[in-house]
């Protein structure tokens, strides 16, 4: 760090590399906070063991990270002026998406890690280039009206999905549907994986590209090196292996309590409707269409037990991240942007508090021996019947539910 014209300019490859190491470590938050999107229903049913199914998770997210190496142009999805991003801001961005992804873990609350790294985007940029920077309007368009969509879409789609699981296989024998389900299980949660490794793998390397690029690195317009799809294809996939169970137990068994059967059209929706939306040109979030999936096919099943409280601090969670990430984002990035020892300020601070939250975390671990046992306190409200009472599908007996989630 020197000073020029009485400013004061960072070492510029200081800052590349640890940018580069907090990407991957935003990387591997996002493994493990989104693993639950694609094996917490077959871990709740039994069709994959915990340690089996986040295991395949993490082969399927390395895999996809290698299907598809096209860099998106912009890493923002126009939410902010591109033109306006530095490495500073970057880098702002990613811590507040790595402590919303770690306090929201803490919690075991499914929330968007994409939406999370651009609110932490959003704040680093309007702190530094101002309001004009930041375009709301598409911020309307692609957060908040998603947010509202994909879990009312895909719990819609789940819900009858369900309802005609159960319906069409109303007079077979119980367990040769449920064994049937549980195998169609594995395929549908490996889809969600692959896919989730293909898309998410991505904002990684752009964002590590876009860093090599502004630091001179790489020539404009580059894509990314093999290093690169490696290392975050690496990374994602160790995330996914180490196994978000807070969020799983709370995915799995938190929203509703999941037989095979609505495992499967869970997983199916979910795949269908992110398949669809992308196809359109209108892409949701993982986390939200899962969620909402997982909902509604507690509401498709006769009198199955479903927990509007879980339902509601979710949906809290998802009201929070973009504001929240963002506050942290715009501190982060006005602090690292003062220079080296700036940079070095905000890492040590984020390390500090993640460690803190971790070893939080450890009072009442959350384990792959647990992660199905969920707490206890209060009685779950009833789903209103979207069946006929069937010999096939009796109703599930009352469980209590904790409004809380596992942490």
């Amino acid at each position: 760090m020197h000073i020029v014209g009485g400013l004061i300019e960072m070492d510029l490859s200081f800052l590349v590399v640890v940018v580069i190491i907090t990407a991957l470590v935003f990387d591997f938050t996002n493994g493990f906070h989104d693993t639950a999107n694609a094996m917490a229903t077959s871990i709740a049913t039994g069709a994959l063991r915990p340690k089996v199914a986040v295991a395949l998770s993490a082969v399927l997210n390395l895999v996809g990270a290698f299907i598809s190496t096209a860099v998106a142009k912009t890493i923002s999805g126009g939410l902010v002026d591109d033109s306006k991003i530095t490495v500073p801001i970057i880098f702002g961005g990613l811590v507040g998406a790595i402590l919303w992804n770690v306090v929201t873990w803490y919690f075991g609350l499914p929330s968007s890690s994409s939406h999370a790294l651009f609110g932490g985007l959003i704040g680093a940029t309007w702190v530094a280039a101002g309001r004009d920077a930041v375009n709301f309007q598409n911020v309307v368009q692609k957060i908040i009206i998603p947010a509202v969509a994909a879990p009312v879409v895909a719990g819609g789609v789940a819900l009858l999905g369900t309802f005609l699981a159960y319906r069409i296989t109303r007079r077979a024998r119980k367990t040769s549907v449920h064994d049937g389900f549980r195998s169609g299980q594995i395929a549908s949660a490996s889809m969600v994986s692959l896919a989730h490794g293909t898309g998410d793998a991505q904002k990684t390397m752009g964002i590590i590209t876009l860093v090599l690029i502004t630091s001179g690195s790489l020539a404009k317009g580059s894509g990314p090196p093999v290093w690169v799809i490696i290392s975050a294809g690496l990374a994602i996939a160790l995330g996914t292996y180490f196994g978000g169970w807070r969020i799983i137990r709370t995915m799995g068994k938190g929203l509703t309590e999941v037989e095979s059967p609505q495992g499967f059209a869970a997983e199916t929706s979910s795949a269908s409707v992110l398949l669809a939306s992308a196809h359109l040109g209108f892409p949701l979030s993982t986390t939200q269409v899962c969620s909402g999936s997982i909902l509604g096919s507690g509401l498709g099943r006769r009198r199955a037990q479903v927990r509007w409280s879980v339902a509601g601090r979710i949906a809290m969670g998802w009201l929070f991240t973009l504001p929240a990430a963002a506050v942290v984002g715009a501190l982060s990035g006005e602090v690292a942007n003062s220079g080296n020892a700036g940079v070095v300020i905000v890492a040590v601070v984020a390390v500090a508090a993640a460690g803190a939250i971790y070893a939080a975390s450890r009072r009442k671990p959350v384990t792959a021996e647990n992660v199905n046992e969920y707490p206890s306190r209060a009685p779950a409200t009833p789903a209103t019947p979207a069946t006929p009472a069937t010999p096939a599908d009796p109703a599930t007996p009352a469980t209590p539910a904790d409004p809380a989630a596992a942490a």
